[in-house]
């Protein structure tokens, strides 16, 4: 049994869950952990429209686009972190995985390049442009 403004509620007739934007953070974020990324990709972007600033929704909008398959969507989240701040080493190396997942190896290696030129101490960046980078050769190679 909910309380009322658990963000478990929703406003009558809106479909909006509610609570504010902190309380659809948090569940996003615990929906997320908990293995449903669609329903908090879908109520994180409740949270990024209604706050448009904040980077911390945003990549948690965009790690649940990713986790759901919405590779396009998590494309777009990513690029709009790494434009806010291209030194984000997080935010290029979630959008090479994600062009990468969509099939975009240029976009791909140019941004797992970035990532890893900014964190060469993180190895699992180091490992996934290798492995975009073998792609990128055996594709060129069956062409």
């Amino acid at each position: 049994m909910s309380t009322a403004g658990s963000p478990d509620d929703e406003l009558p007739g809106e479909g909006i869950p509610g609570g504010g934007v902190y309380e659809w953070y948090r569940r996003g974020l615990d929906l997320l952990a908990s293995g449903d990324p669609a329903a908090a990709a879908t109520l994180l972007g409740r949270a990024a429209e209604a706050e448009p600033g904040s980077r911390s929704i945003l990549e948690a909008l965009a790690r649940a686009q990713y986790d759901a398959g919405r590779y396009a969507d998590a494309i777009d989240s990513f690029a709009q972190l790494a434009a806010g701040n291209p030194t984000d080493d997080y935010a290029h190396f979630g959008l090479g995985l994600a062009a990468s997942r969509a099939g975009d190896l240029g976009l791909a290696a140019e941004h797992l390049a970035l990532a890893v030129a900014m964190r060469p101490d993180l190895a699992h960046y180091a490992r996934a442009l290798r492995g975009v980078r073998a792609r990128r050769a055996s594709q060129r190679g069956s062409a």
